[in-house]
């Protein structure tokens, strides 16, 4: 239990710190506390043969409809006047193939499923376990919604929504490449209709 705790704080607070860190040096700090958090812990990543291919399958299974849902409401008016609303990076191809996959995609995975979601899941059981990583998860982004001026409330519960389901995917797969593949899935089709509603605007 005072595992679990203790990484909640340790992941909250560098959260906070981590807002204030120069955009140009992301992904690396963020990328290696990830990877320090899952060294230092008796983390589950899954990421060797049978449960590589296990936690690939269901992270496949569950990307496609969500990348699709995601093409679709660019049809929507207030969706595109949201997504062309948004500051984006001024080096969108940093952001798609750095930035996203490790800064985002293999940290936040890393960190919160694997070493805060192992540590949970012993400590609390496999459901309490997921609403303490999915809560975690959902409070660590309460700095870049005050950052970007968006709805704390709603930043939290959409982000623990989705913790939670990134959190399920690992426990069902065993694997972190099942919620690792979802979550990329999700930013990079998010930013690649970010960038293309974007641009569409400017040449209209």
């Amino acid at each position: 239990m005072l595992r679990a705790l203790a990484l909640s704080a340790t992941l909250l607070t560098w959260s906070a710190l981590a807002a204030r860190i120069p955009a140009r040096w992301h992904p690396i700090p963020h990328a290696a506390v990830g990877a320090a958090l899952a060294a230092a812990t008796p983390a589950s990543l899954g990421l060797r043969p049978p449960r590589l291919w296990a936690g690939l399958r269901w992270g496949g299974a569950v990307s496609v409809p969500l990348v699709l849902g995601i093409a679709a409401s660019t049809a929507n008016r207030r969706v595109r006047s949201g997504m062309a609303e948004r500051d984006l990076p001024a080096a969108p191809g940093r952001w798609l193939l750095l930035r996203i996959p490790l800064g985002t995609v293999w940290s936040e995975e890393v960190a919160y499923r694997a070493a805060l979601g192992s540590a949970a899941n012993r400590a609390f059981g496999p459901r309490a376990g997921r609403l303490l990583t999915a809560l975690v998860f959902g409070l660590s982004h309460v700095p870049d919604a005050r950052a970007a001026g968006e709805s704390v409330a709603g930043t939290v519960a959409l982000t623990g929504a989705a913790g939670w389901l990134f959190s399920w995917l690992h426990t069902e797969s065993g694997s972190v490449a099942a919620p690792m593949l979802t979550h990329l899935a999700v930013n990079e089709a998010g930013a690649v209709a970010a960038l293309v509603v974007a641009r569409r605007r400017l040449k209209s």
